[in-house]
């Protein structure tokens, strides 16, 4: 008795309100309550009731409508909840997309039981779906109709597919609303992708695993296109071996999964989809493959946004490995968008809000790369180029040494060699044992390594202190684990700290922002104090307006940094204003606004104010403590050093 159809997801809480009030309703007062017409009341009460075998949902009578004793069951096994605005918008797309004459409105209305206005509401809402796809909405009298390629159409589809997942990553039961009854069932793209990453496994490649949800996805539009008998014009026919490889797989598997072949517009056009997207070339081949497909425009805008970046924030972006992985992932980036293909990524949050200096770093070769090369980047490209840019610092990195660590073990046999041995098994990498003692009265006061693991009692308790036992259990690594974290992010904080005193402007604060101003009004605000303060010029807050639009700078969801990509302030300088109400800023609604100007002297110090500045205000109780203490600036760092210091 299931009542989940795309006609009853249609139906806005007829059911669930009928059962709510227990009683006879007019059918004006639910015409009222719906927001439709009585006639569509009616339309609503047949089909419910037609998807009930030899029985009812809701009864008719002279008092009107109301809940039948089926209806209870029907809710709890149907599940008949309101279908929203845009479901019934993407329901209107696919009817357009599908249907092979044009669609009146008034019978389209009937159908999926809306009034006609509320159709027409929903056709001028399909003409803003529309904007860079290549589709145009066509009319004549109550006819519509879609104008545009195939490719174009399939542009669109997968425009529905990002809409329905609510901006996450992809999931199939987004796809298989969008593409509707019939199609091909999740399971079977899932063993499609199985199949897939071996196959391209076996060629060679590592597998993109983030971005392979969108491939399944224009796999998917593929298929069912080709199964409605709308495949993709034939396409170049200009095929390289690694391709021509990979188009076999694809043709492959989609018979046997779904038991269709890709024609040659299909094949080409989901090889690229796959050599652009999840299919990186192992490291001995990266710079042959870069060498045969990359043009030297590109080549060369790449090394030079490299170059630029590197000086810039006084980085090390050298090396092959990253440098040919780069260029040639640009070139695909390149490559998607002349197809109006962004790529989904579902680390773009988290790679803003927790490596917010890797992100800014990825956000100047993206305008250096948009600069050059013409291509307009999105956040979820920019964070591609941050996943490459923080591998690279990664293998760099010796800023953050592992916290020093002292073992104290009195000596007997050899269990205090055991004990070391144990402990760089397991926790080598989170700490740097620099000293044994093998006392059982050390001078507890000259052990001064970050941190102490002893197998006997101190004499008194201390955080840096951890007592363990002779045999680690993984209990006994975590504990260490997480004083070693505490020590990291202490070194991080009292860097911040300092910095954060030393870089306040004081006469830079603004108690009262005007939430309602938008965003680049606040920037050209606090801009402005800096200016008066002589640390930037007015073309500093231009370009730090130029920053905002490329990419948000609210780096969580309580904290904006807004400055410009270059560090050319006469002395480095942070103007801090905030705001009892939360500010709309990018996907986000902010409390502080901290505008930072850097002079060329002091860019090494960008990378530890920036990271510690986001850290400190990732935890919105801590923002709503300063926010409600720091009444003017010395407040304001009283409070901050107070949170700081935890």
């Amino acid at each position: 008795m299931a009542l989940l159809t795309t006609v009853t997801s249609s139906i806005p809480g007829l059911l669930t309100h009928l059962v709510r009030v227990e009683d006879w309703v007019t059918a004006a007062s639910l015409a009222d309550f719906l927001g439709v017409t009585p006639r569509s009341v009616r339309s609503y009460v047949a089909a419910l009731n037609a998807r009930i075998p030899d029985g009812v949902v809701v009864e008719s009578g002279a008092q009107g409508y109301r809940a039948a004793a089926a209806a209870r069951a029907a809710l709890r096994e149907g599940s008949v909840e309101p279908g929203s605005p845009r479901d019934r918008l993407h329901q209107l797309v696919r009817r357009l997309l599908e249907s092979e004459q044009p669609l009146d409105v008034h019978n389209t209305a009937d159908e999926i039981f809306v009034s006609s206005a509320t159709i027409e509401g929903d056709l001028a809402r399909v003409r803003g779906l529309l904007g860079g796809s290549g589709l145009t909405l066509e009319r004549q009298g109550s006819q519509v109709w879609l104008q545009g390629t195939e490719m174009a159409q399939r542009r669109l589809f997968s425009r529905l597919v990002h809409d329905q997942a609510d901006m996450e990553s992809l999931d199939f039961p987004a796809l298989m609303r969008v593409l509707g009854e019939g199609a091909v069932g999740a399971e079977a793209y899932g063993r499609f992708k199985n199949d897939l990453v071996e196959a391209l496994g076996g060629l060679g490649y590592f597998v993109n695993e983030y971005a392979i949800a969108d491939v399944l996805m224009h796999v998917a539009i593929a298929a069912d296109r080709i199964a409605r008998g709308r495949p993709l014009a034939m396409g170049s026919g200009h095929l390289r071996d690694d391709e021509v490889a990979v188009g076999e797989v694809l043709d492959e598997l989609a018979l046997r999964h779904f038991g269709i072949r890709f024609g040659g517009g299909d094949r080409e056009f989901l090889t690229t989809v796959v050599l652009s997207r999840v299919a990186a070339p192992r490291l001995d081949s990266v710079r042959e493959l870069a060498r045969q497909r990359v043009p030297p425009v590109v080549e060369q805008a790449v090394l030079d946004a490299c170059a630029a970046a590197a000086a810039e924030f006084l980085i090390d972006l050298s090396g092959d490995d990253f440098t040919w992985r780069l260029i040639l992932h640009v070139q695909n980036l390149s490559e998607r968008v002349v197809g109006a293909a962004w790529s989904r990524n579902p680390l773009t949050r988290t790679l803003k809000a927790s490596y917010p200096m890797i992100f800014e770093v990825a956000v100047y070769i993206a305008n250096t790369l948009q600069e050059r090369l013409g291509i307009p980047l999105v956040d979820e490209e920019i964070a591609y180029i941050a996943i490459h840019v923080g591998a690279r610092l990664e293998r760099n990195r010796t800023d953050d040494a592992p916290p020093t660590a002292t073992i104290v073990c009195p000596g007997y046999h050899d269990l205090d060699s055991l004990l070391r041995s144990s402990v760089d098994r397991s926790l080598g990498q989170a700490i740097q044992v620099v000293r044994v003692v093998t006392r059982a009265d050390p001078d507890w006061a000259a052990l001064d390594s970050d941190l102490i693991l002893t197998t006997i009692a101190p004499p008194r308790h201390s955080d840096r202190i951890i007592t363990i036992p002779l045999f680690l259990t993984d209990a006994d690594v975590e504990r260490v684990h997480a004083a070693a974290m505490r020590v990291r992010r202490s070194r991080r904080l009292a860097r911040l700290r300092t910095e954060l005193e030393k870089y306040f402007a004081r006469r830079s604060f603004v108690r009262d922002l005007d939430a309602a101003s938008g965003e680049e009004a606040i920037i050209r605000r606090l801009g402005a104090l800096l200016v008066t303060e002589g640390v930037i010029d007015d073309s500093y807050v231009e370009r730090s307006v130029e920053r905002e639009r490329m990419s948000s700078t609210a780096f969580t969801e309580s904290l904006a940094v807004p400055h410009a990509l270059s560090m050319t302030a006469t002395r480095t300088a942070i103007a801090v204003g905030m705001s009892d109400r939360p500010i709309p800023w990018g996907e986000n609604r902010v409390l502080v606004v901290v505008m930072v100007a850097f002079s060329d002297s002091d860019r090494a110090a960008f990378q530890t104010v920036f990271e510690q500045l986001v850290e400190v205000f990732s935890e919105r109780d801590r923002v709503q403590r300063l926010v409600h203490k720091g009444t003017d600036l010395p407040a304001f760092l009283d409070e901050l050093v107070a949170v700081i210091d935890g």
